[in-house]
């Protein structure tokens, strides 16, 4: 079967994924020749871009592992991706095996994966869904039937806030999820920041235009305000490979000195009280 034979329903093979990209630099097989070439021309000006994908999945893998650790039972993960090994459900249920997840996508393709991956999974589901829209993720069935939101829920939004333009309200996105929390709740999230080399992020604003694997690089204060209402865990705001909060999880590093395309990632508890200034 050639590559354009094995396309789903609904996925232009022309349009780059941001989903696919991903995969393509982690060494996954679910890409096409579109999201080749923009991981390619990223690479070029930032070679050390596989090893910054493989440190932001490391360290999505060690912070639900620690919040399960702590007793957190539920999760949320938007814009889960092509499913990569170990999975969020595989890791969290490997410290106990109650744990619920739910997978949110956009992308078809990861989608169609997700429920070959989940068919024999009960207490795991797979939903298509964009996290522009939180009100329909918040009251899909899928999501009511598994999650009870009167108790503690990990949300994770890691590598995909960048994706959301600033027309679109990113802040205020993560504030409507956030409303749904109880006190106890944690928000996992990583992005790509500002302080990359420039040339890394003219290469893949040049290469993403207009698609839907057009990102946008924020500051550090335009990251922390995403936690707002959260207090950060662990080591803050940090570049993802140096995000370490348990003592057996820390690796020997994956990146050596500052990497080309820089992605910081942070974990934060949802404290009693309301944010300040809260939508």
């Amino acid at each position: 079967m050639t590559e354009l034979e094995r396309v789903p329903p609904g996925v232009d093979p022309n349009v780059p994924s941001s989903a696919r990209v991903y995969d393509y630099l982690l060494g996954g097989k679910d890409h096409f020749a579109v999201d080749r070439a923009v991981a390619e021309k990223l690479l070029a000006v930032a070679p050390d871009s596989r090893l910054v994908a493989r440190a932001n999945r490391r360290f999505q893998v060690e912070a639900v592992r620690h919040l399960a650790r702590q007793g957190v039972r539920q999760f949320i993960d938007l814009g889960t991706g092509i499913p990569t090994s170990p999975s969020i459900h595989e890791v969290v249920r490997g410290v106990h095996p109650a744990c619920r997840v739910i997978y949110v996508d956009y992308d078809p393709v990861a989608r169609m994966h997700a429920q070959v991956l989940l068919a024999d999974s009960p207490g795991v589901e797979g939903i298509q869904a964009d996290l522009r829209r939180p009100a329909e993720i918040l009251s899909d069935p899928h999501v009511t039937g598994l999650i009870d939101f009167d108790q503690p829920v990990c949300l994770l939004m890691v590598g995909v806030l960048h994706f959301v333009m600033d027309d679109e309200d990113p802040a205020g996105i993560v504030a409507a999820f956030r409303k749904h929390l109880v006190p106890g709740s944690h928000l996992v999230l990583s992005h790509a920041m500002a302080e990359s080399d420039p040339e890394a992020i003219a290469q893949l604003a040049m290469a993403t235009a207009g698609s839907p694997a057009q990102g946008r690089f924020r500051g550090r204060d335009e990251v922390l305000r995403f936690f707002d209402g959260f207090d950060l865990i662990g080591p803050g705001l940090v570049p993802v490979q140096d995000w370490h909060i348990d003592a057996d999880d820390a690796a020997i590093p994956l990146i050596d000195g500052t990497p080309h395309l820089r992605v910081d990632g942070g974990v934060g508890r949802l404290s009693a009280g309301p944010p300040p200034n809260s939508p």
